[in-house]
Order: structure tokens, then C-alpha cells, then sequence
């Protein structure tokens, strides 16, 4: 029972504010406040979001694929990359500052690059994708690795434990909370960079979708689209939450619900 009021104490504010601007968005539209044809009505987007369902299924299957497989590769280059970086003696001084200068350079800018190297087919987005996943995994699994008890790790030299030891022992299931963090950054990113890379080359997805949309004046069919992306970055986002809560159960569940 508390729980439930827990959950709609938490969930009533932000989907009673979502409902009123819905609604005046609603009545701005059908007002004559506001041209249709540059912000359709809600009404308008799920109207037309019906009638083109098959075509939006079939966008959003090709951007769900990109997604997934760029999301998996860029979360395990993050990790190995975190974990070699941490190994390596002198190896994250070298190489850190490259990671943070790489997202410094526009994701817009680097997909004309990808697509004059490897070509226009599948492989420029996922890397693309990748990318993007990487860093904030990396990040927060380096930060994880170097964020242990100090007391604790003392003693586990004093016991003779090796480096690896350490890092199996102590240092990797103190990361995981950290990793966690990362990879749901990386999972609300993973869908957005997609449709980004689907914007500079694709013959599919709701990237492409919304391209050609946009380019025939059909707002209504871009906004019905960019609905169905909000709702893919949170079902990532949940399904990571959701993974973090099966695994990582010696933190309280509060403190796993608010990371």
C-alpha cells in the first residue's frame, strides 16, 4: 500500500503536467492560435500516427536493430577500454584526455566522415552509434574502479593480493553501481545517436522516416515519429534500471531507484 502511494506521489506531478500541456496544445491548434500545418494538434499526430502504423513498425524495427547492437558494442568497448585503461600503468594518463577531446567533435560532423570511409551501408552507423555508448560507460566504469575503500584495499595488500586479485575481488564489484549509471546514460543516448546516423545515410528507420517526412511538410507524421523515439530512449533507459535492480542487490532499493 505504501509503495503505491510512494509510486503516484511520484508519478502524479509530472503526468498531471504533461496532460495540461497536452490539452493546451490541443485547444491552441483548434483555436487557429497556432497553423496546423507547422504544429498539428495531438489529436492530429495520433490520428495520422494510426493510419501510417505499418510504415512506422517497419522504421522503427530497422532503428530498434541499430540501437541494440550499437548500444551492446559501445557498452563492451567501454568496459574493456575502462578496465584496460585502469591495468595499465601510465595507460589513462595517455589515453583519458583523447577519450574527452573525441566528444568534443559533433556527432552531425563525424557521420559524413564515417560514411567516406566505410562506405554507406551498416557498419558507419553502428560505429557511429558506438561511439557515442562508449564514453559514458567508460567514464563511470573508471570511476567505479578507482573509487574504493581505502582501508579496505590496504588490507587486501597486506594479505598478499595480487593486481588482478584486486581488481576481481574489490575493484570491479565496487565499479558495478558505477557502470550501471553509465550504461543507462549510454541507453538514453543509444536511440538519439541512431536516429542521427539514420539522418545522414539510410534507406530505412525513423531517422530516414522523419526525413523525408519533414522534407513533404507532414508535421504531423515527424511528430508521431519523434513520439515513438522519446518512448524507445525511456523502454532503454527502464530495461537498464530494470537490470541494475535484478543484479546489483546488496544496495537498498531506494538508493537503486534514484541512481
Amino acid at each position: 500500500m505504501d509503495n503505491n502511494r510512494s509510486l503516484r506521489r511520484l508519478i502524479g506531478p509530472p503526468v498531471f503536467v504533461i496532460a495540461l500541456l497536452f490539452i493546451v496544445w490541443e485547444a491552441a491548434v483548434d483555436l487557429g492560435n497556432v497553423p496546423s500545418w507547422q504544429l498539428p494538434s495531438p489529436s492530429a499526430i495520433l490520428h495520422e500516427g494510426v493510419a501510417v502504423w505499418p510504415r512506422l513498425m517497419d522504421h522503427t524495427a530497422a532503428t530498434l536493430t541499430l540501437t541494440a547492437i550499437g548500444f551492446a558494442g559501445g557498452a563492451a568497448a567501454g568496459f574493456v577500454l575502462a578496465a584496460l585503461l585502469h591495468l595499465l600503468p601510465g595507460a589513462r594518463r595517455a589515453v583519458y584526455p583523447l577519450l574527452v577531446l573525441s566528444q568534443n567533435v559533433p556527432v552531425v560532423a563525424l557521420g559524413p566522415l564515417l560514411t567516406l570511409w566505410l562506405g554507406y551501408g551498416l557498419l558507419p552507423k553502428l560505429v557511429l552509434v558506438w561511439l557515442v555508448c562508449f564514453f559514458p560507460v567508460s567514464v563511470s566504469m573508471l570511476s567505479g574502479l578507482t573509487d574504493t575503500d581505502p582501508t579496505l584495499r590496504n588490507y587486501m595488500q597486506m594479505i598478499g593480493a595480487s593486481k588482478s586479485q584486486l581488481f576481481w575481488r574489490m575493484e570491479l564489484p565496487n565499479a558495478v553501481t558505477h557502470l550501471f549509471s553509465g550504461l543507462k546514460i549510454a541507453a538514453s543516448y543509444a536511440v538519439l545517436s541512431a536516429v542521427v546516423a539514420e539522418w545522414i545515410g539510410s534507406q530505412k528507420g525513423l531517422g530516414h522516416f522523419m526525413l523525408l517526412s519533414s522534407k513533404g511538410y507532414e508535421a504531423d507524421r515527424v511528430f508521431a515519429a519523434v513520439f515513438l523515439i522519446v518512448a524507445l530512449s525511456l523502454t532503454m533507459f527502464g530495461l537498464v534500471a530494470g537490470a541494475e535492480k535484478l543484479i546489483v542487490r546488496w544496495r537498498p532499493a531506494e538508493e537503486r531507484g534514484g541512481a
